[in-house]
């Protein structure tokens, strides 16, 4: 497992009496790629915030062999795990540079000037923006924000949370390069998406997620080919959006709390 940096065992959560996950497992491999794909209300969203420590579950989560069972999520982002909410939770009332600082907060000042130049290298649109407040930059530019606040931090593990959602389409190709360049800095990648087509294309492996469960997982290439995937996924069955008939209906027995 010396490949592996992040974990996931047998991990469920619960929301009253409803098993939202259930039983799910997971690997992260350095430097790797990995995408959840599924349904609205399959369960990713909360799957992700039981990993970063956020809700309350079962099972263990391991970063490179330790396990953070008992870590707070403030240590959690100390130990190199990072997540991009799926609302971003930008400070809309502070600057762009402001917003990127506090991504940095627990690093000197040398490593906060050090990050700044790499996320605006990265995030060019950023830097002519710095001054401005985070409530006036575009859908695409907050996503920006929100991922360099992330890189800030400095993670090994960076966890994306639907990076594509509300965004045009031509803004979403940018996202999605963006993070396949970052494998290129050794970060390893948790992509939770609804975009299948696009996350199958840039991850390593992939898993599908419905109803709580991971029900197909393998190499994201050959998920891409799967006669299910298609159908349910790819926008290719009988509900345009990619829905299959069964992940519609999930969505009518159990569905993920709304994120502010």
């Amino acid at each position: 497992m010396s490949d592996t940096i992040l974990q996931v065992s047998d991990v469920s959560v619960l929301y009253g009496r409803v098993e939202a996950v259930r039983g799910v497992s997971l690997e992260i491999p350095k430097g790797g790629i990995v995408t959840v794909i599924g349904a609205n209300g399959a369960g990713k969203t909360t799957l992700m915030n039981a990993i970063m420590g956020v809700l309350p579950s079962t099972g263990d989560i391991m970063l490179e062999g330790r396990s953070l069972r008992q870590t707070l999520v403030e240590n959690r982002v100390c130990d190199g795990l990072c997540l991009v909410p799926e609302k971003r939770e930008l400070f809309s009332s502070m600057t762009v540079e402001d917003n990127l600082r506090l991504g940095a907060y627990r690093l000197g000042w040398g490593a906060i000037a050090a990050g700044l130049k790499e996320v605006f290298g990265r995030f060019p649109r950023l830097e002519e923006r710095r001054r401005q407040e985070a409530r006036t930059l575009s859908g695409g530019e907050r996503q920006m924000l929100a991922m360099g606040r992330a890189l800030m931090s400095r993670p090994r593990v960076l966890m994306l949370d639907e990076p594509s959602l509300g965004l045009a389409p031509l803004i979403v190709k940018d996202i999605f390069r963006i993070v396949s360049d970052l494998r290129k800095t050794g970060v390893s990648i948790l992509l939770v998406e609804q975009n299948a087509r696009a996350a199958l294309k840039i991850a390593d492996h992939a898993y599908v997620m419905e109803l709580g469960e991971i029900n197909i997982h393998g190499p994201a290439a050959e998920l891409a080919k799967d006669d299910r995937v298609i159908k349910s996924y790819l926008g290719l069955g009988r509900h345009a959006d990619g829905l299959s008939a069964n992940a519609e209906d999930s969505n009518a027995q159990l569905s993920e709390p709304a994120h502010e």
